[in-house]
C-alpha cells in the first residue's frame, strides 16, 4: 500500500471544474470521475475535508447579478456551492 504524504487534506474542487466539457452546470460523468478519485484517496487513510465552488452555477460578480446588492449576490452563490456539495453526495447512486 502506498503511505501518503500528508495524513489531512484540505481540496477545494471549483464550480467550473464541475462542467467538465460543459457550457455551464454539472457534468455527471466529471463528477463520477472525481468521487472514483476522492474515495481512492480515502481508503489510503488520508482524512479530506472538501471545500466545493459553485461559479458554475451562479457567480455573484457575472453581468447577471448586475444590479443585486452585493449580500444578495452573495447568498445565491453559497446556495449554487450548497445545490452542487449536493449533486457530489449522490453522483455515485443509479440513474
Amino acid at each position: 500500500m502506498i503511505k501518503p504524504a500528508y495524513k489531512r487534506v484540505l481540496l477545494k474542487l471549483s464550480g467550473e471544474a464541475l462542467m467538465g466539457d460543459d457550457a455551464y452546470g454539472i457534468n455527471r460523468t466529471t463528477i463520477e470521475r472525481m468521487v472514483e478519485d476522492v474515495a481512492e484517496v480515502s481508503r489510503l487513510g488520508v482524512e479530506l475535508a472538501i471545500v466545493i465552488g459553485g461559479g458554475n452555477i451562479f457567480r455573484g460578480v457575472a453581468p447577471g447579478a448586475q444590479g443585486m446588492d452585493r449580500a444578495t449576490a452573495d447568498y445565491m452563490g453559497m446556495l449554487a456551492s450548497a445545490s452542487a456539495s449536493e449533486f457530489i453526495t449522490v453522483a455515485n447512486m443509479p440513474m
